[in-house]
């Protein structure tokens, strides 16, 4: 199978929404998160289609986030969102120096939680939209960062081979822009550690049989990592989502997510 994201490459957010619908009826733990990215997908996917017909230059990224994007996102965010969350986005939305909030996250400064959320919503689909295709990037290598943008990696998956007892490679997932790049399989995505017995492995065979914590003991840091060999349905981004009790479970062992998905977990 070809990489995920090429199979989408056009417009992958119908498959996203599709998704969250079906697991927000399936995990009620996470019914909340999914129908609030549910409802960011109408936003993000006509934010894709924008920048990608713009052809968006880098220096207007922030700007066209904040001002055509972002208020859409709060409107999303209060229409769907937990209450916590609409209070905080609304406060920052009022109060903030939008353009530069955005422009702070795309340098990968620190922001607040809502800060956070409000830049990432409305900027990551404009670097996704913006990222070169798996056939034109030079240099993608085993890097711990994304081979695009120099982003942290928010999970991993296991792609389908479409040859029979052949695995399909593991895949890191871009915390910014969603890029795909291949990485080995039993080495930690936060700091290279390849010593097998320093990366334990955690899994809940009953409620997520396609998905696992894959941990280090060196960095003490993790990531989700979904199997689309166990679940060809799953689509990784939004399964990560309502894998919640894994990082419950994970955080319990004392490891920290690499990078949050994009409801904070």
């Amino acid at each position: 199978m070809q990489v995920l994201e090429a199979a989408v490459a056009a417009n992958p957010w119908p498959l996203r929404r599709a998704r969250a619908t079906e697991l927000a009826e399936h995990h009620p733990h996470a019914a909340e998160m999914l129908r609030l990215y549910r409802a960011l997908t109408d936003v993000q996917e006509a934010a894709y289609q924008d920048a990608r017909a713009a052809t968006l230059p880098s220096h207007e990224i922030a700007d066209f986030a904040a001002t055509r994007v972002l208020p859409n996102v709060v409107d999303a965010t209060v229409s769907s969102g937990p209450a916590r969350l609409r209070e905080g986005v609304i406060s920052v939305f009022c109060s903030a120096d939008l353009v530069n909030l955005v422009q702070v996250w795309l340098d990968q400064q620190a922001l607040n939680p809502f800060e956070t959320y409000l830049a990432r919503a409305a900027a990551s689909p404009l670097l996704e939209a913006m990222a070169p295709s798996p056939g034109e990037r030079e240099g993608e290598g085993l890097s711990t960062h994304c081979p695009t943008c120099g982003g942290l990696p928010q999970l991993s998956y296991f792609a389908v081979s479409g040859e029979a007892l052949v695995s399909g490679p593991r895949y890191l997932v871009c915390s910014r822009c969603a890029t795909n790049w291949i990485f080995s399989r039993m080495t930690c995505a936060g700091c290279g550690e390849s010593d097998g017995t320093k990366l334990p492995i955690f899994q809940e065979q009953e409620q997520f049989p396609h998905a696992r914590v894959d941990g280090c003991q060196t960095c003490k840091r993790y990531l989700l990592t979904l199997d689309l060999r166990r679940d060809t349905r799953a689509v990784p981004v939004v399964d990560e989502i309502a894998a919640l009790p894994l990082d419950l479970y994970a955080h319990d062992q004392g490891f920290t997510k690499i990078a949050a998905n994009l409801m904070g977990n």
